[in-house]
């Protein structure tokens, strides 16, 4: 199975931004933990602090059999991000470190959200692990 993770702004921050809300570990160690945890499965990542870039990166990952993703905060303000996971077949689990509810209002909103087929908030880098078995189910 192949499954593509996307991470947007601020994420490539992860282990040193706000340890308190995103933890201390980076996601290139998480996401070799996840490599090995399920070797049988391909994992393709990008990330970026470019709006415009996340598109793109959502539309070559269509014909994965799944996309993992976190757009930091452009999932509350990103008209073009929701319409890129509308075009496209793949399936999107849309993942959030914090509890995107327990923060200020306008988190509570999120326009790639509604595009996706489910969202995982509040569970830390386990929320990445929790989408993955969604899709090997």
């Amino acid at each position: 199975m192949k499954i593509t993770i996307i991470n947007g702004p601020n994420l490539n921050l992860l282990g040193k931004r706000e340890p308190s809300v995103y933890g201390t570990e980076a996601f290139e160690t998480f996401l070799e933990t996840l490599r090995k945890k399920f070797p049988d499965h391909e994992f393709t990542y990008h990330q970026s602090n470019v709006e415009g870039e996340l598109v793109t990166f959502i539309q070559l990952a269509d014909g994965a059999d799944g996309i993992i993703l976190n757009s930091g905060a452009y999932t509350h303000t990103s008209l073009a991000i929701a319409d890129a996971i509308a075009a496209i077949h793949t399936p999107v689990v849309e993942v959030h470190i914090s509890n995107v509810f327990a923060r200020e209002d306008f988190r509570h909103v999120s326009y790639s959200g509604a595009k996706c087929i489910g969202s995982v908030s509040g569970l830390g880098l386990k929320g990445y692990e929790l989408a993955i078995n969604y899709f090997i189910a």
